[in-house]
């Protein structure tokens, strides 16, 4: 995955929570990312651990590659 992208390929919405398990994103934050500049998805990146923190949210790993 890219730098600029928080996701680790799990990606399920915690109802909740309203946002990913996987990364931490919003489904608005997910569906304009790529539209989003550089500065403003860092700006988001730098938000998810304490978001996920005080979402009570468990951080988790990538799902290893096949093969």
């Amino acid at each position: 995955m890219s730098k600029e992208t928080p996701c680790i390929a799990v990606c399920m919405m915690d109802p909740g929570t309203n946002l990913c398990l996987g990364c931490g994103r919003t489904l608005p934050e997910i569906a304009r990312w790529h539209r989003m500049e550089s500065a403003e998805r860092l700006a988001v990146m730098e938000l998810l651990p304490a978001r996920m923190a005080d979402a009570g949210l468990a951080q988790m790993a990538p799902l290893p590659k096949p093969g």
